[in-house]
């Protein structure tokens, strides 16, 4: 395949999976190394994605990645995440889901659960909890955002404050090497916050291509996390933190 062919499929393929490698590429496309070094260098040089370390990723930037094109990143793993996820909430108990399409197929996750009382600001997981008739559903209310269908505001950060949560799964834009949780907007950021206060046991679901990524509002540290949950080893500064402040940090996979 030449290279004019080749890019728009890498770039597809970084736009699904979140980022692409060297080796993957190679296997994809049965050439050799250089060849794709040479293509990831071009892609590069033209802003549309940006080296890392054995491959590339979407270019970092301070702009959210649209929706739909999020939904579409990572999928897989997400739903290894997710059952993950799904196996530290038991039943009987509250638990507060906020925006995400992580957060969503944690929610896909648990309808099988029962007794849970859910409170979300995401308008996708009541929907996809209503299917289970085992599970209340509490949403928060707020200002919608409509090109997700967060809620969010000064209605959403007092009602979830009224609450005491056994657990919280929250997801992430971006993570930064430090243990920074990082997010874009504000107001979401602001109604996070009031989840730590009002949460037992923090659960911070996010692939580790989060790392690759950057946004410019911090929510907390992973320090303040009870578990993270992400889908292979992160940076070793961030296995450090985990085990120095207590995180458990939990590797999903497939099995």
């Amino acid at each position: 395949m030449v290279a004019t062919l080749r890019k728009p499929e890498i770039i597809g393929i970084a736009r699904r999976e979140g980022r692409v490698t060297v080796e993957g590429l190679v296997e994809h496309f049965g050439v050799t190394p250089q060849t794709i070094r040479r293509d990831l260098a071009e892609l590069s040089d033209a802003g549309q994605l940006e080296r890392v370390h054995g491959g590339a990723v979407l270019p970092s930037t301070t702009v959210n990645i649209g929706y739909n094109d999020r939904r579409q990143l990572n999928q897989s793993s997400k739903v290894d995440i997710a059952r993950r996820c799904a196996k530290l909430i038991p039943n009987d108990c509250c638990v507060f889901l906020n925006i995400g399409t992580t957060t969503e197929a944690v929610a896909a996750e648990l309808l099988q659960h029962q007794g849970l009382l859910v409170v979300t600001n995401n308008i996708h997981i009541a929907l996809i909890l209503s299917e289970n008739p085992n599970v209340d559903v509490i949403v928060t209310g707020g200002s919608l955002r409509k090109s997700d269908g967060g809620l969010i505001g000064a209605v959403t950060q007092h009602i979830t404050s009224q609450y005491r949560f056994d657990f919280s799964l929250i997801g992430c834009s971006a993570l930064h090497v430090d243990g920074d949780i990082l997010d874009f907007d504000p107001q979401e950021v602001a109604v996070s916050r009031a989840i730590f206060k009002q949460s037992d046991h923090i659960i911070l679901a996010a692939d580790v291509s989060k790392f690759d990524r950057k946004a410019p509002a911090k929510i907390a540290s992973l320090a303040n996390v009870n578990s993270f949950v992400t889908d292979s080893r992160p940076p070793p500064q961030i296995e450090t933190l985990c085990r120095t402040a207590g995180t458990d940090l939990i590797i999903a996979d497939n099995s």
